[in-house]
């Protein structure tokens, strides 16, 4: 009997294998192209028309956008090259089953729990994004960059159109995200560059003499929009380094670069970094302060991009919000399918999706989407510090590694001490130090997770061995 339509689509994502509890084998791992358009992709995103407000709204001067955002990008790429792709293409496994391995399912669970929230969270930005765009483009009322609150029910329903679009894409896997990110990621910069070049002379640049004056007076000021706190470069370099420090040195990414052939394919992450975070920021930024001039004070999005680049504009909003929330939804999925290993990956992600889609109705996610970041970065980095210590150092240490798989516990005590305590010293130094960026404290956890896991897997290994010792004098 032939499937029906829906059997058939059924049956074709239960035979897609993402190796969620395995190595992926040496057939399957992909060209450098593969993870150029999807990093390129998901970096070039609906969120750079938020992140490249944010350094005109805080008043950051165009000396410490145009240097900070230099060094940052340096670093994240480093960070993705030498640590995040070498312990992926070592291991093969995402982030999720190395660290079940070290842990123990109980406690890896609460870690995927969180991270999925997390993903959602993130995920529900790049639809509300998205869904900006579409509002301008049907002349619908759209929140602003500042908005905490839905504008009415026809937002909702075009929200609820796009997430559920961009979470079937998702749940057909890492081949399927990655095609969409290579068709759509070669044209997006474009948008954003012409989109910025267009938009110059309405701040009184007509020759390219005339920009960097405009750039001092009329973009980045140096003066902070009313309720808004100061940046200046510190907190333009650790953002463009740590807003995806999840990612990279909180290991996340081990589930998209366990299919790279060489860990040297890192590298891709320039492209994100260098065409997104840094050219598209300093784009948007461009953009946004035009519509801060023509009188607009709280624009979308959707409306920064119309502006300048009309039906294009709107175009790349939406494509890019897409191309970011797809992985991002796919790495969600991942990380659920690790608490519920009995279920098929596409269903969990489709759930996923369909949660990030209710988050995205409120555009609060967005207006503080800088905050959500360095909570992001506080809880999950960490956890990268403590995996990749027991996989390069504990056997040079004399400890044992994958100490859950080898002893079959289901609870390590040494992570979940570690984890706890570094989440508490950062947030313990944001709050004695009165810092005004969470991104400042998200490093020092980083450390001081990776201290006080070997510090405490030294003593707890000992205290083991020790019975085991006097059992065999006796």
């Amino acid at each position: 009997m032939p499937l029906t339509g829906d059997a058939h689509v059924k049956e074709t994502l239960d035979t897609i294998d993402e190796f969620e509890r395995e190595a992926v084998p040496p057939g399957k791992v992909k060209c450098f192209k593969s993870f150029l358009g999807m990093v390129a992709g998901e970096h070039i995103a609906g969120t750079e028309f938020v992140i490249g407000p944010l350094f005109v709204l805080h008043g950051a001067g165009a000396r410490d956008v145009f240097l900070g955002l230099l060094v940052g990008n340096i670093l994240a790429t480093l960070s993705w090259t030498l640590i995040c792709a070498p312990i992926a293409v070592k291991t093969r496994l995402t982030i999720f089953f190395q660290l079940e391995k070290i842990s123990g399912f109980s406690l890896v669970s609460i870690y995927n729990a969180v991270n999925a929230l997390l993903f959602c969270v993130s995920a529900s930005a790049m639809i509300g994004v998205s869904s900006s765009a579409i509002g301008v483009l049907l002349g619908l009322p759209t929140p602003g960059l500042t908005d905490l609150l839905p504008p009415g029910p026809v937002w909702v329903a075009s929200v609820a159109v796009i997430g559920l679009v961009m979470s079937v894409v998702a749940t057909y896997g890492f081949d399927r995200v990655s095609r969409f990110a290579n068709v759509f990621a070669p044209w997006m910069p474009l948008i954003f560059l012409t989109g910025a070049i267009a938009a110059l002379p309405g701040l009184g640049v007509t020759s390219v003499a005339d920009f960097w004056p405009a750039a001092q007076e009329k973009i980045w000021t140096g003066v902070p929009q009313a309720g808004q706190t100061k940046y200046g470069f510190w907190h333009v370099m650790i953002f463009a380094w740590l807003c995806n420090s999840a990612m990279h040195i909180g290991l996340t990414d081990m589930s998209i670069y366990r299919y790279a052939r060489k860990a040297s394919y890192g590298l891709a992450s320039a492209a994100g970094m260098f065409i997104g975070h840094y050219m598209a920021w300093v784009a948007s930024g461009i953009l946004c302060a035009v519509a801060l001039a023509q009188g607009n004070s709280n624009p979308s999005p959707g409306e920064i991009a119309f502006r300048s680049v009309g039906l294009a504009g709107v175009i790349c909003v939406l494509v890019a919000g897409w191309t970011t929330a797809n992985p991002t939804i796919y790495r969600a999925g991942l990380a659920i399918q690790g608490l519920m290993p009995r279920y098929k990956r596409w269903k969990l992600t489709m759930i996923v999706g369909l949660t990030a889609t209710v988050l995205a109705c409120f555009p609060a996610i967005v207006s503080k989407l800088d905050q959500f970041l360095g909570i992001y970065a506080l809880v999950g980095i960490p956890i990268g510090a403590i995996v990749l210590v027991d996989v390069y150092l504990f056997r040079r240490l004399g400890l044992t590694p994958n100490l859950a798989l080898v002893t079959g516990s289901r609870f390590n005590a040494a992570v979940a001490l570690a984890w706890a305590g570094a989440i508490a010293a950062g947030y313990g130094l944001f709050r004695y130090t009165e810092a005004d960026f969470f991104f400042f404290m998200a490093l020092p956890g980083w450390f001081v997770g990776a201290s006080l896991y070997v510090l405490v897997s030294v003593i707890l290994q000992r205290q083991r061995r020790a019975p085991a010792l006097r059992e065999e004098e006796a």
